[in-house]
Order: C-alpha cells, then sequence, then structure tokens
C-alpha cells in the first residue's frame, strides 16, 4: 500500500512539474510575441493576474492558500 503511494506521488510530482513548466514556458512566448502565440491560445499572463487579483481581494484566506501552493510545490 504504501508502495502505490509513493508511485502515485511520483506521478503527481512529476505532472506538477510538467505543468509549471509549460505555464512558464506560455507566460515567456506571450510576453515575447504577444498575445497572439498560435500554439497557445488563451491569454496566460491576463488569466495568472486574474488569480493573483483573486487571491489578493480574499486577504488572510488568500494569503493561506498561497503558502498551502507554495509548501505543495516546494516540498520533497
Amino acid at each position: 500500500m504504501l508502495e502505490r503511494l509513493n508511485t502515485a506521488r511520483t506521478w503527481i510530482r512529476a505532472c506538477t512539474d510538467i505543468s509549471v513548466s509549460l505555464l512558464a514556458l506560455a507566460v515567456v512566448l506571450q510576453v515575447l510575441f504577444g498575445a497572439t502565440v498560435p500554439f497557445f491560445p488563451i491569454d496566460v499572463v491576463g488569466s495568472v493576474v486574474d488569480v493573483t487579483a483573486q487571491l489578493g481581494s480574499e486577504g488572510l484566506v488568500g494569503l493561506v492558500a498561497v503558502w498551502v501552493l507554495v509548501h505543495l510545490l516546494t516540498t520533497d
């Protein structure tokens, strides 16, 4: 059972790493080429700004949410 949980954790961590890398790539491409990047049809920078604004408007709950996300992404 513990082996399955470790396998699932490793798989989830790998998917998260790939997702964060793709998000960073999309932000860089949109900054370089503008909003019309052919293979990223959504406004990535606008979405990141919207999420940041939502978390900021929530006050303490937003700070706790950011802390949880950072903790999940940086712990081994």
